[in-house]
């Protein structure tokens, strides 16, 4: 039974309990925590996306799970909670950047693409009849320098140098704190974004699990094959029993 103090309050997205709390939001907010743990990091030359993609059956294809996307050619995202929920904020995301191509004749920065996005989770917020959106993304991309946004289904959002969401996140942005550092090469950001992943639960970690992508200045984002991913695994393999 609810405590009398949220008794009715949870149960429309447009009432505030008397102690100034959304509690719909709130609901979303543990959609997220019980999500598979997506990460980034900026690096030196652009930006890393990693993902758990959870294929939780042997019969599943692995490459039918979606975590990361991406939503234009210098910009990607990945996202944890309700999948459905967030393949729909990414389809919006893509019309908004590609609208602003349209109109300006130049790529949308991280950023405002970033503020879009949450303007358009921020009124899930506010309007009868609807639910926030129970996910959250880290939107990665490049605009002169690499950049790393967090969105929260309230509408917020962060920038970060490194950062993790969903199951466990604690725990990968515990080890960020103790191990990142600005200058790090690709190849080091994937090991740190991997041996992140495998900090937050090991049982889970596998190179069927794993979804790789990175965007770097003058490049395009790139989601890395399942060979390319298993490549890297094999590397961290080896250094399982260094000193971390």
């Amino acid at each position: 039974m609810q405590p009398p103090q949220m008794m009715g309050y949870d149960r429309a997205i447009t009432v505030f309990s008397p102690q100034g709390r959304l509690y719909q939001v709130e609901y979303a907010r543990e959609a997220v925590k019980k999500g598979t743990i997506s990460l980034g990091i900026v690096y030196s030359d652009g930006v890393l996306l990693a993902a758990d993609k959870n294929v939780s059956e042997k019969l599943m294809v692995p490459g039918s799970i979606e975590k990361i996307y991406r939503v234009d050619k210098h910009i990607g995202a990945a996202t944890s909670g309700l999948v459905a929920d967030g393949r729909r904020i990414v389809d919006k995301a893509r019309v908004m950047a590609q609208s602003h191509r349209i109109t300006y004749e130049e790529s949308m920065a991280v950023d405002s693409l970033t503020k879009e996005i949450c303007d358009y989770q921020q009124l899930h917020t506010q309007v009868a009849g609807v639910r926030p959106f129970g996910t959250s993304m880290l939107i990665g991309g490049v605009d002169g320098d690499a950049r790393l946004f967090e969105t929260d289904p309230s509408g917020s959002y962060w920038e970060y140098m490194a950062a993790a969401i969903g199951e466990n996140s604690d725990k990968v942005r515990d080890y960020f704190t103790k191990h990142y550092k600005q200058d790090m090469s690709r190849d080091q950001a994937i090991e740190l974004a991997l041996k992140g992943m495998r900090s937050a639960d090991s049982s889970r970690f596998n190179e069927q699990n794993i979804e790789l992508a990175y965007v770097e200045k003058g490049g395009k984002f790139d989601i890395l094959s399942q060979d390319d991913c298993r490549t890297y695994m094999s590397k961290l393999s080896i250094s399982k029993k260094k000193k971390e």
